[in-house]
């Protein structure tokens, strides 16, 4: 026997069917959910087939359901649908993260010569770490390929002694090339370099290289919009891995602490806010137990950078996801004063400070912070959707002509009146 499969339904199709379900007319939703009719009515009448995820978080919050029940199939496009700057070229790291391969499996194109001792890469990825941590993605993405090619060379050679801290190397160094791969909005070449990272970590054994690249994994998810899959993984790895409290090296309770943060923004992006203030109360305590006792010098970001400021960053990030400018700019007072070891995760913090400030009409404020952003991490902040739906309130709100800071921050977005 033999049947049709259903046909995927438009987040048009979606929206409308829990808009009756909840017995509200257009107009009363959109006024629920803060936004135009006309966005309500595009999306409805399948004219506008995507959105951004803040839009349809918004819907979410005023339907009371997840805000993966909303999303179609046009949902990967429209958490994607990002500016398109593409500055840097990805020729080079793309070789080196999707080789080509013969009949056999042997690599097209092989590095001349030994590759350097372990020490020696370990070495050069901890300077290319500090280097992306500085928003240098031009440097960072000159370097990257070299160094993986010598490190997939390094693990080729490795002794049965050596093979396990190779295989760590490479998890770390493909989880750092995926890192800025989803900077850069190069999403499943992204993809490609965590899946291998992961392998890697599976191949060295080490639990906590591995969770650190799964938190990459569901960092990536969330931006492709696959919101609940993002949760579940976060939230399954981070029961896998869950460290006693009473022996737990620094390094086990960060990589714990930083899957209950994803796990925590994946689920209030779903519109499931009470399960993400469980998880990041469960990621406090993590950062107190660990304390002043820093982890192992020479770890990446994903583990030398979590503490009790990260884990408030989260509160606020899921502040502003609820929609609460208000408590965005409360909490935001307990934030240590940045930036701090990871770049990228003040950075995000600061347009959460500023989308309050906007939201609030404190139009000022929140030019001032993007201004910040612009001086500190302008390689950043070209890449952010987020800052360019702020600059638009913004403007939207203003009513004299945009100020000159204003309008260099539009050209740097990609934002146009």
């Amino acid at each position: 026997m033999t049947g049709k499969t259903p046909a995927k339904q438009t987040i048009g199709e979606k929206l409308k069917r829990h808009r009756k379900a909840n017995r509200l007319t257009q107009e009363q939703l959109a006024e629920r959910a803060d936004l135009s009719i006309e966005i309500v009515r595009k999306l409805e009448q399948n004219v506008r087939r995507s959105t951004s995820l803040a839009t349809l978080h918004a819907l979410a919050r005023a339907l009371n359901v997840p805000t993966t029940a909303l999303m179609g199939d046009a949902a990967e496009a429209a958490a994607r649908a990002e500016p398109d700057h593409r500055p840097l070229s990805l020729a080079a790291i793309r070789r080196v993260v999707a080789p080509v391969r013969g009949l056999n499996g042997t690599l097209l194109t092989l590095p001349a010569g030994d590759p350097p001792t372990l020490d020696v890469l370990t070495g050069r990825l901890r300077a290319v770490d500090r280097t992306y941590q500085r928003n240098n993605y031009a440097e960072a993405l000159s370097v990257l390929p070299p160094l993986l090619a010598d490190v997939r060379a390094a693990v080729d050679i490795a002794n049965d002694r050596d093979r396990p801290d190779a295989y760590a190397l490479l998890a770390r160094t493909q989880h750092l090339t995926g890192n800025l791969l989803i900077q850069l909005r190069a999403g499943d070449l992204a993809q490609t370099a965590l899946t291998g990272a992961l392998d890697a970590a599976r191949q060295c054994g080490n639990e906590d290289v591995a969770a650190t690249v799964v938190q990459g994994m569901c960092w990536l998810l969330m931006r492709q919009g696959r919101l609940a899959e993002a949760a579940e993984l976060a939230t399954a790895t981070a029961d896998q891995v869950e460290p006693r409290f009473s022996r737990a090296t620094p390094t086990q309770l960060a990589a714990w602490g930083w899957l209950l943060v994803a796990g925590a923004a994946a689920y209030a992006r779903d519109n499931q806010p009470g399960v993400a203030a469980d998880l990041v109360d469960a990621a406090q305590a993590a950062a107190v137990r660990i304390g002043e006792r820093a982890p192992e010098p020479g770890h990446l970001m994903m583990v030398g950078g979590f503490d009790s400021g990260r884990v408030q960053m989260a509160r606020v990030e899921n502040a502003a996801v609820a929609g609460d400018p208000g408590r965005v700019l409360d909490l935001a007072r307990l934030v240590p004063a940045g930036p701090t070891p990871v770049g990228s995760s003040w950075q995000r913090h600061r347009l959460d400070v500023a989308w309050a400030h906007a939201q609030r009409r404190e139009h000022g404020d929140a030019t001032a912070v993007l201004v910040e952003l612009r001086h500190l991490a302008p390689a950043w902040l070209r890449q952010q959707r987020y800052a360019r739906e702020i600059v638009n309130v913004i403007s939207d709100g203003r009513r004299r002509a945009m100020t000159e800071d204003l309008a260099d921050l539009a050209s740097v977005v990609g934002y146009t009146p």
